[in-house]
């Protein structure tokens, strides 16, 4: 009986262990996820839906098979990761600021030196000794200054002899007019011939004709009297050649050499590729060597470039009260050429990306995109640079630890706010 009572429990415990494995699932590998999943029952009926499976779900026992799943089946191993180690992962913070393209004055930086706005020769007009020379090389001189005086020989006698020839015909011509009048009232009382007036007429002409031959010859003796004075044309410094005295002077040869320091000129070179923005009267700042600083001009732009250099000559006239600043002063010149629309920026915010391009990091709805940048100017208030569009949001805080493409949490802070903080 005790043998029989066993066996008969075992058989209820195996009975209820088939019942409770038919209500279970059996998982087969190889599949996929969810498409391995079947019913016990049935594998065990052969079908999907048996009658055994039916009643067994109809009663709550048979367990349901959900083939829901969180992660996409078509992924692969290492894109479920990246997923989830996505969805797990906070947003990088980034900090931005906006920066709007502003007016950037173009200034195009030259190299040169100074020069004398002319060197005048003051050459005698007529040949003779010089007599006494009256100024001495590095002497400031003014127009009408007397600078070397010939010796005047025959001259100042010509001048008298002149004067008196003159002071003749002035006589000539008063008896002339006089005749002229007395004939005049003759033949007005009828005491005159009428055909007397005529001769008279004729010689009251050739007097007048003689009083301007005289003027003329008068104020040719008085010119070559006065050439032998010679007067400075220009105000400058007096520099070789300098007459001496008791040398000879010919026609056409200088008595003194005069240095025209006020205006000075600045020459220089532009580049070919900014002779575009070149104009006249453009204004520029010239510093020389000594420390000099003055304001000018552009007053003369070349056509043709230096075939050496490629680069056209430029003149920048500058003024030079007192002949300070001295000729063939080597000089640097900052032409302001007008404005192009630019981001002035830190300098921190410059980074190169992975091909070593230079250029900044910005935010375009919350995703980072990588913008290269040309650098147009470095000032002491930032760095203007040039391929951005009008208006940027730059990140100022944290490019080095994003990328391209990245979505990021971006905080956008003011400008001037990011300025002081990077100072």
């Amino acid at each position: 009986m005790r043998a029989l009572f066993s066996y008969g429990i075992a058989f209820l415990i195996l009975v209820l262990a088939g019942i409770w494995l038919g209500t279970g699932t059996l998982v087969m590998g190889g599949n996929g996820p969810g498409k391995g999943e079947r019913p016990i029952i049935s594998v065990i009926e052969g079908e999907e839906h048996g009658p055994i499976a039916t009643q067994l779900a109809e009663s709550g026992v048979l367990a349901e098979h959900k083939t829901e799943h969180a992660v996409d089946p078509h992924l692969t191993i290492a894109q479920r990761n990246e997923q989830q180690l996505g969805a797990n992962t906070q947003l990088q913070s980034v900090r931005t600021s906006t920066y709007v393209a502003k007016p950037m004055p173009i200034e195009v930086p030259l190299r040169g030196r100074t020069r004398a706005k002319a060197s005048v020769s003051a050459v005698a007009e007529t040949a003779g000794v010089v007599d006494t020379v009256h100024v001495t090389k590095g002497q400031n001189v003014a127009v009408g200054d007397l600078l070397c005086t010939l010796d005047q020989g025959t001259r100042a006698a010509a001048v008298a002899q002149a004067k008196a020839g003159l002071e003749q015909a002035n006589a000539s011509l008063a008896q002339a007019q006089s005749d002229f009048d007395t004939n005049a009232e003759l033949r007005q009382k009828g005491l005159a011939a009428p055909n007397t007036a005529r001769q008279l007429e004729v010689a009251l002409s050739a007097a007048k004709a003689a009083i301007s031959s005289a003027q003329a010859g008068l104020d040719n003796a008085q010119a070559e009297l006065d050439r032998t004075e010679v007067r400075a044309k220009v105000a400058g410094v007096v520099e070789d050649p300098l007459a001496t005295a008791g040398s000879m002077l010919g026609m056409g040869q200088p008595c003194a050499t005069i240095v025209q320091l006020d205006p000075m000129v600045f020459i220089g070179q532009v580049p070919e590729a900014r002779i575009g923005l070149a104009k006249l009267d453009l204004p520029a700042k010239i510093s020389t060597i000594t420390g000099q600083e003055v304001n000018g001009k552009v007053t003369f732009i070349s056509s043709t470039a230096d075939p050496a250099t490629r680069s056209f000559p430029v003149e920048i006239e500058m003024p030079n009260a007192g002949g300070a600043i001295r000729d063939g002063i080597t000089a640097t010149a900052t032409v302001n050429m007008g404005t192009a629309p630019a981001h002035l920026l830190p300098q921190s915010v410059l980074t190169l990306n992975d091909d070593g391009v230079l250029g900044v990091s910005s935010v375009v709805d919350n995703v980072v995109k990588f913008l290269p940048v040309t650098i147009a100017s470095d000032t002491r208030e930032g760095v203007w640079v040039l391929g951005l569009p009008v208006s940027v949001d730059v990140i100022t805080v944290g490019q080095e630890y994003v990328t391209d493409g990245q979505t990021v949490d971006a905080t956008n802070v003011p400008a001037e706010a990011t300025n002081v903080t990077a100072s």
